[in-house]
Formats: structure tokens, C-alpha cells, sequence
């Protein structure tokens, strides 16, 4: 692990990753927006990040692995405007399927989920700090913003200033009483009742039980919002905000590396560094920029607004969660990836096939009977690993060597087998994946039997039935050295109702 460089998004080169002394490696990811249901382009990042601590775990680096939860937000409070719920109430909801989701993908990585809304207090003696240095205004009867002009780095990360049309910004950032077009909201002020300023879509009213109307004029309709009383008023935060307090308690003003999407690069993170340098007055706030790559479909990012994108649930309907992970491990993790039905389908045929060989692997350790001696070589992509994190060169690496070793596999010993199946089956635990060949049940079992039995009666008109029984039963039977071999491979599993999980039509790329 002392080798392994990363590339730093900030300097634009490779550098050594390194870590303070006697702590553990310090590793912050931006979370999810919970208001909607995530989507596989989203997935793609914290399977990225799941792996990358895995990896350096099975190297003894220690990480303490932080992610938020952005759980207060207008793209919440809209939602609930429309479904006549409370935006806690979405938030809750779309966190709890947020958590499942990771379960069903193998995300086990992270040590602490920091909701925002439970750190409210820091974000306010943040934001306290910022307007005592002079790098905040208020603007009365809106909100307090952060002036970039105060700022003489700001741009530095994505080499601009000016916000673009794709850029991922809040709606609460929105006002014509700022000093400077791209200053951010740091709070945003409410009055007692919980009521904020609307940041609604030009020509949408989603007035409802919880809205509130100024002096009869529906141009000023107020929406009842969560928000807090502070010493800085009543009111709720910005989003940039939420990730430097949240970094700040848990790691201090400096830390060692901050993952994300590259959408997310400006500009949130940008913010983020112009807030918590500014604060803390100390540079640089992290070592280390990691930045993924998006999920594209024919070109175009995959997106909720552009309806093109695929919830993880969806996914999981019709392919194992491994593939997934396959997609993401073996695209470097900096590049695009096009999103196709072609592309998962080689995947699933791909992860059938290393399925398959440890299947394989675990029969001949049970029958084997001849000794071999088998050509030394174990599995090593520590080198691929320590360059940037390269995981298409090091899964690469994996099929290789199960390449190699296909023509050989029955003429193994039994130690042998074994060896093979932790080798291989650890490496790719070390990238989170897991590796276990489907059981068999006894009633195939039972079939597969039937079958050798009426192959050594030359009964071969029923052998052959029972073989096609059990391949409609979604297993598969070849006929080894060793004997029957069964194994159950994954299948493309279609649904009759083409509908996501939002209740929309489900196109399938």
C-alpha cells in the first residue's frame, strides 16, 4: 500500500497516497440526495468506493470510511409538495430504500452514514466562522451566501469559475440579491412556522396542505420546510454546507481523500473547499480528489430528468448484483461507460463463466483422484492496484490465469483445487465481490443422478429427457473425467411489466 499512487484530480497528476501516522486512512463520499429512487449510473460510484476500501483492507491499510446523507433539500421538499407528505417523511423513506439497496449490491464498506439534519449545530458554528472571517454575507430576508470573490482559489479544481448548463446546483442557491452570480447559499432563513422562500420549477404551483400564501399573491407562496433555530435565525442549510461541517467533526479541517461522481466536481466540490479553507484558514483541505466517471446511454449521461436511467432496483430484477460491480470494476474508474444491453449481457457471461470454473474447482476437490502438480503462480494485482487504482488490469488478471488453467482443470489433486478456488475466490473478495457458485438442489441432484443411471442402463431416449428437464430448470450438466459436474448459471431474468420503480415505463436499453 506505501506504493500506491492515485490521481489527484486538484493537481491534474498521480501521487503517493499517504496517510498520518497511527491513524486510520481518512476517506469522505459524497452520499445521496434521498428524495428519489437511485439509479445504476449512482450505484456506479459507491461500488467503486466499496471496492477501493475493501482492497486496501486486505492490505492491512486501516480506513475509516465517511459517507453523508443529504437529507434535507428542495428536491425533497418538492416531492412531498406533490405527494402531500413531509419532507422528512420522503427523506425517511427514500434513506431506508437507499440502505437497501446497498445491502442487495454488497456495499458494506462505510463506517458512518451522517445524515445532514443531525448536524445542524456544526454546520451553524461553520457557517458563524465564515461570516466572522469576512468570506459570508447576509442577504435580509433570504439567506446568508458565501462570496467566491473572498475566495482567490476558487475555481482551482475544475479549472473554471462560471457555472454551466449540466452542472449539478440547488434551486435554494437561486437569488437576484447576490453580490456575485455564482455565490452559494450557506443558510437559507424561514420564520417560525417552518416557512421558506419556494425554489420552484418557472410555471409549477405545488401548493397544498403545506404551503402558506403572502398577502393572497401566489407568486410568493411559502412552503412549510424543516428548518432549525440557530444564532444564525431560523432557517435550514445550504448543501454545500452539509459535507464540511459533517468532515470537520469527524476528521478535522484536513483529511486524506474525498470521492465522488464527476458531476459533483463543480460545483459542490469546489465549494467545499472554498468553505473549509476559508474556515479553518489551513490548505489543502484534502490531499487527494478522487472523481468517477458517469454512466452514459448512447452518449448522454444517465439521469432522472432526462428519463434514461435504470434504478438499482430495476437492475436487480433481471441481473445478480456482481455483474454490476463487474461493470464498474472492470471500467478504470476516471472513464465513461455507455450503458448498453450488450455490455451487461457480456458481463453476466463473463461472471457466469468465473462462477462456473470455481464450481468446477469445488467438484474436483470432492472427486479428484489423480495427482498433478500444478504450475505455481498465484494471483497478484497488487502492482495494477497501486497504479491508480487500475481494476480492469487487475480483473484482467483474474481471467487470465482462469484462462491458463481451464484445460487443465480435471487432471487437479484435490489440495490443488482447493488452493485455486481461495486464490481466485479472495482476490475477488478483495474488490467485494462474492464469488460463490449457485447450490445445486436436491431435486436437480436427484435428476442428475436419474440420468447417469440410465446412461450406464444405455437407456440414452431418457437420459437425454432428463438432461433437457434440467436444463429448463435453468441448470446445466457436462459429462467430466470425474463424473456429472452440475452447475446453476445466472440468467437474464425479463419481466412482463416494464415498469421502474417510480411506476414509469421501464425502457431497456
Amino acid at each position: 500500500m506505501e506504493k500506491m499512487k492515485l490521481f489527484n484530480t486538484l493537481s491534474g497528476k498521480k501521487e503517493d497516497l499517504s496517510k498520518s501516522k497511527g491513524n486510520p486512512l481518512r476517506l469522505f463520499v459524497c452520499g445521496p440526495t434521498v428524495y428519489d429512487y437511485l439509479h445504476i449510473g449512482n450505484a456506479r460510484t459507491y461500488l467503486v468506493f466499496d471496492a477501493f476500501v475493501k482492497y486496501l483492507s486486505s492490505t492491512s491499510t486501516k480506513v475509516f470510511y465517511l459517507q453523508n446523507i443529504t437529507d434535507i433539500d428542495d428536491k425533497i421538499i418538492t416531492r412531498a409538495a406533490e405527494e402531500g407528505a413531509k419532507p422528512e417523511e420522503i427523506a425517511a423513506k427514500f434513506q431506508r430504500i437507499y440502505f437497501q439497496n446497498t445491502k442487495d449490491l454488497g456495499i458494506t464498506a462505510v463506517d458512518k452514514y451522517a445524515p445532514a439534519t443531525e448536524f445542524i449545530p456544526e454546520i451553524a458554528e461553520q457557517i458563524k466562522t465564515l461570516l466572522k472571517k469576512g468570506y459570508a454575507y447576509k442577504i435580509p430576508e433570504d439567506g446568508i451566501y458565501f462570496d467566491i470573490a473572498k475566495f482567490r482559489n476558487y475555481g482551482r479544481l475544475a479549472r473554471r469559475t462560471a457555472l454551466q448548463a449540466e452542472d449539478a446546483t440547488s434551486r435554494i442557491d437561486e437569488s437576484i440579491k447576490k453580490k456575485n452570480r455564482g455565490d452559494f447559499v450557506l443558510w437559507k432563513y424561514a420564520d417560525q412556522r417552518g416557512s421558506l422562500r419556494a425554489c420552484l420549477p418557472a410555471g409549477r404551483d405545488l401548493r397544498g396542505k403545506n404551503s402558506v400564501i403572502v398577502n393572497g399573491d401566489p407568486s410568493t407562496s411559502l412552503r412549510a420546510s424543516p428548518s432549525w433555530s440557530t444564532p444564525l435565525g431560523w432557517g435550514r442549510p445550504g448543501w454545500h454546507i452539509e459535507d464540511t461541517a459533517i468532515t470537520e467533526k469527524f476528521f478535522g479541517p484536513q483529511y486524506d481523500i474525498h470521492g465522488g461522481g464527476i458531476d459533483l466536481k463543480f460545483p459542490h466540490h469546489e465549494a467545499e473547499i472554498a468553505q473549509q479553507e476559508s474556515a479553518s484558514g489551513k490548505t489543502p483541505f484534502v490531499k487527494i480528489w478522487m472523481h468517477v466517471g458517469t454512466l452514459t446511454v448512447n452518449g448522454e449521461k444517465m439521469s432522472k430528468s432526462k428519463g434514461n436511467y435504470i434504478s438499482i432496483a430495476d437492475f436487480l430484477k433481471r441481473y445478480p448484483a456482481d455483474v454490476l460491480r463487474l461493470i464498474a470494476l472492470t471500467h478504470h474508474y476516471r472513464s465513461p461507460i455507455n450503458y448498453t444491453e450488450t455490455l451487461v449481457r457480456d458481463h453476466l457471461a463473463s461472471w457466469n463463466g468465473l462462477l462456473e470454473f470455481l464450481g468446477k474447482l469445488h467438484f474436483v476437490e470432492k472427486h479428484a483422484i489423480v495427482k498433478h502438480v500444478l504450475p505455481k503462480g498465484e494471483i497478484d494485482f497488487s502492482k495494477e492496484l497501486e497504479d491508480d487504482f487500475n481494476t480492469p488490469k487487475a480483473i484482467g488478471a483474474i481471467f487470465k490465469r482462469v484462462s491458463n488453467l481451464q484445460p487443465k482443470i480435471w487432471k487437479f489433486s484435490k489440495s490443488e483445487a482447493r488452493g485455486l478456488y481461495t486464490d481466485i475466490a479472495s482476490a475477488l473478495r478483495s474488490l467485494g465481490f462474492s464469488p460463490s457458485p449457485p447450490k445445486i438442489p436436491a431435486k436437480i441432484e436427484a435428476f442428475a443422478k436419474e440420468r447417469e443411471k440410465s446412461r450406464r442402463n444405455k437407456q440414452f431416449v431418457q437420459a437425454d429427457a432428463l438432461r433437457k428437464e434440467i436444463d429448463r430448470l435453468g441448470y446445466v450438466i457436462e459429462d467430466t473425467p470425474l463424473g456429472p459436474y452440475i452447475w446453476g448459471k445466472h440468467e437474464v431474468r425479463s419481466t412482463k411489466s416494464e415498469t421502474n420503480s417510480n411506476g414509469r415505463k421501464f425502457k431497456t436499453i
